[in-house]
């Protein structure tokens, strides 16, 4: 998907030589703490931001990857919905955006807000709502189109623990459909339903592969003693 993908703000490296391969029909996770460079590369990959050196595709096609854009869904870190229309406006709107027909966003309307569990709210401004109702909004717009990839920026946070595993169980019988989905996340205990998973700390990849995978080479039982210990061994003096 990216090799050598880099990203600098003046003096600031948001991504050092980022390579990495997300392979079709899995859930893959971007893990690390806030500033590691996990929204920056989301952001490379749909376009939004140039890269100051690398490349990388997307669904086959090079960034910024306009053609196969409507194969896309994305959910921003910031909740990135209209709060003067209500949840169905801006479901209409932005299914229209897609080139959805009518009968078709109606009919994905009513499943992807009980996915969300804001069926109940659907006729109430976005402005009304609270900050945790207005990012299940953000991702029920993602979801809306049945993208072939989800690009996924922190779906999880605020949100409860039930509903947290309903969302884990919809995106896994997405990758049973052949479908790709990226979540970002700081929550290392989330990683362990990814299959793949790629641990960024400031900028850098410090290791990718399965979750289990990671924690053997690290000799670690769990993924915040991972991101730990691959810290540590980066900080070490070499030699």
């Amino acid at each position: 998907m990216c090799k050598d993908l880099s990203k600098r703000f003046g003096e600031i490296e948001a991504l050092q030589g980022l390579t990495l391969l997300v392979p079709r029909g899995t859930i893959f996770g971007l893990l690390g703490p806030n500033g590691a460079g996990k929204t920056t590369t989301i952001r490379l990959w749909l376009g939004l931001t140039e890269p100051s050196g690398g490349t990388a595709f997307v669904l086959g096609r090079r960034i910024p990857p306009r053609e196969v854009l409507p194969q896309i869904g994305y959910m921003p870190q910031d909740v990135a919905v209209y709060g003067d229309l209500t949840v169905d406006e801006n479901l209409a709107l932005f299914g229209r955006l897609v080139g959805m027909t009518a009968e078709s966003i109606e009919d994905r309307t009513e499943e992807v807000l009980e996915l969300v569990d804001i069926a109940t709210r659907r006729h109430h401004l976005v402005s009304t709502l609270s900050g945790g109702m207005r990012r299940r909004t953000s991702l029920a717009v993602a979801l809306l189109h049945d993208p072939d990839l989800l690009l996924l920026d922190e779906p999880t946070v605020g949100v409860d623990p039930e509903l947290r595993a309903a969302f884990w169980t919809y995106f896994r019988d997405l990758t049973r459909r052949g479908k790709t989905v990226v979540i970002t996340t700081h929550y290392m205990e989330e990683a362990a339903r990814c299959d793949r998973v790629a641990l960024l700390h400031q900028g850098r990849l410090l290791a990718e592969g399965p979750p289990s995978v990671i924690k053997q080479r690290t000799r670690t039982g769990n993924l915040d003693e991972a991101f730990l210990a691959l810290v540590r061994g980066e900080r070490e003096p070499r030699g």
